[in-house]
């Protein structure tokens, strides 16, 4: 899965409620290496029923950078039913808390759009032999 493919943003600014651009108080290259730090975060959280990471099955919809250096992510799971839905939420908020430089993890849990496999990446679909 493709950076694209997750919605990463950060904290709206005044200037972006007036139209403008949304301007970060991180600094850009600090702001990269969080983002980069997030999504090698996301990448140790596995699915325990697929062999492959919850980035690369496509279940992190959203992850938003806020200047205060909090992450809010919207992700969900493979069915509602899943056996590890009261656990998931727990797994990837020790996964992104213990990021550097991460001040606090809210992870919301949502069904809309549902997960189907279209959203797994090549390297997830090798993965789990759907390729």
């Amino acid at each position: 899965m493709s950076m694209d493919d997750a919605t990463v943003t950060t904290e709206p600014t005044q200037a972006e409620s007036a139209g403008a651009q949304t301007v970060s108080a991180i600094p850009a290259e600090e702001l990269a290496r969080l983002t980069d730090d997030i999504v090698s975060a996301l990448k140790t959280v596995y699915d325990p029923e697929i062999p492959a990471d919850i980035y690369e099955l496509g279940l992190v919809y959203k992850i938003d950078i806020e200047d205060d250096r909090s992450v809010k992510i919207d992700m969900t799971l493979t069915a509602p039913g899943c056996p590890v839905a009261g656990e998931m939420p727990g797994w990837v908020q020790n996964a992104v808390g213990a990021v550097e430089g991460v001040s606090d993890v809210e992870v919301n849990m949502t069904f809309d759009p549902p997960w189907t496999p279209d959203r797994m990446s090549e390297e997830a679909q090798v993965a789990v032999g759907w390729y």
